[in-house]
């Protein structure tokens, strides 16, 4: 005994001897075979020829191995076809049309074998054939799965940080074009949801189905998940609180609040910030609906220190009760004062109980807040008190 490797077989050698005949076949059934083949960039259709090619070597070369008493591993049948190619091929062909690659070059291997072998050895070669098909389709699957890792990966880690950038208020012309390049086409109704992230879920599994909730309601959705925060900014959303709903499920415990609706993804750190203030205010109000608008959250998040809150209140509440004709600040401070009875609120300002009624009602046209709510009543409580000590404007006396 000497060691040595055993000869190939007669059949092998042969094989061997027909590599390049065989490749030549197998490449000239392309453009008859694969009608998707002929609308492929030049580059794309060379690279597509060489693995055909590819394949035809690595059989003849898997077969003469074979009769030696050696195996190839799936990951080299995977470096033999594949290995030439650049990456960038997974994402101009698909799993199917490398499938049928793989197929036009064993069709085209045993189209020919029948010539080129006595009928033994031919048998012989088409068992083989079937073996090698299996490892190659094996090896094909393993080199798509190992590009979707990859770029699941690579997606999740871009939308982390678009996502991240909108919390920011960093939101500039790369953060759109990688939005974008994550297949979101939404340009308005922008609004971001906050919640608690849920126990016992991966982030793959609740992503997923925060997209399809969202794509169910119509819109575009990007997700990350920040310490024990989810986030979910949406796209295409015209009612921030019916947004925030087609989402919900998604969310763990606790309560969950949604930004009001931004005019454009440049523009979602508004709604971003307005759910992140109302988000670390929501514990003032125990009660409050899942999901609440961060909007409605406003007397709890100036309490908590948040002056974009507090402006509202002044600017958009108080101050055009004091601008408003009839005295509206006094009198809905001497309703509140009486612990919301009209009839005391009117004899502590010498008028007629219909007057308090008409002027609350004049109130809630100006603010939006009607004063015989209890939350209304609170916020507007709030906002005279800073109002008055913001100095913006000076009330009108009742008369």
């Amino acid at each position: 005994m000497t060691g040595e490797s055993p000869a190939a077989s007669p059949a092998a050698e042969t094989l061997l001897r027909a590599t390049g005949a065989l490749s030549t076949a197998a490449t000239a059934r392309m453009d008859s075979a694969l009608p998707w083949f002929r609308e492929m960039r030049a580059e794309d259709r060379a690279w597509v020829g060489q693995i055909v090619q590819n394949g035809v070597r690595s059989f003849v070369d898997w077969y003469a191995d074979d009769q030696q008493g050696g195996h190839r591993s799936g990951t080299a049948i995977a470096a033999a076809v594949f290995g030439a190619a650049p990456r960038a091929l997974a994402g101009a062909i698909s799993l199917q049309q490398t499938v049928d690659l793989v197929r036009l070059s064993i069709d085209a291997i045993e189209a020919d074998v029948g010539s080129l072998l006595p009928p033994e050895e031919a048998a012989q070669v088409h068992a083989a054939i079937l073996r090698y098909a299996r490892e190659v389709a094996f090896a094909a699957a393993e080199v798509y799965a190992r590009a979707a890792e990859a770029r699941g990966a690579w997606d999740a880690r871009l939308e982390a940080l678009v996502v991240d950038a909108v919390l920011r208020s960093d939101t500039d012309e790369a953060i759109l074009s990688r939005a974008s390049a994550l297949g979101w086409t939404s340009q308005d109704g922008i609004a971001v949801v906050l919640g608690q992230a849920p126990h016992r879920r991966t982030e793959t599994d609740l992503f997923s189905e925060a997209r399809r909730r969202a794509r169910s309601g119509g819109m575009d959705a990007l997700c990350a998940v920040q310490g024990d925060r989810l986030v979910v900014l949406l796209g295409g959303a015209e009612d921030p609180g019916a947004a925030a709903a087609a989402v919900l499920p998604v969310f763990g415990d606790g309560p969950v609040v949604v930004g009001p609706v931004a005019d454009s993804l440049g523009d979602a750190h508004l709604s971003a910030r307005a759910a992140m203030s109302g988000l670390r205010a929501a514990a003032g109000w125990p009660e409050a609906p899942r999901p609440v608008p961060a909007d409605d959250l406003m007397a709890e998040r100036a309490l908590a220190g948040d002056g974009h809150a507090r402006r509202h209140l002044v600017e958009d509440v108080y101050v055009p009760l004091v601008h408003a004709r009839g005295a509206l600040t006094a009198t809905l401070s001497a309703y509140l004062a009486a612990g919301g009875s009209v009839e005391a609120a009117a004899r502590a300002l010498f008028v007629h109980a219909n007057t308090v009624r008409y002027r609350l009602r004049s109130v809630a046209e100006v603010t939006g807040l009607s004063a015989t709510r209890p939350r209304d009543a609170l916020t507007l409580s709030i906002a005279l008190i800073l109002g008055r000590q913001s100095g913006r404007a000076t009330e009108t006396p009742d008369t």
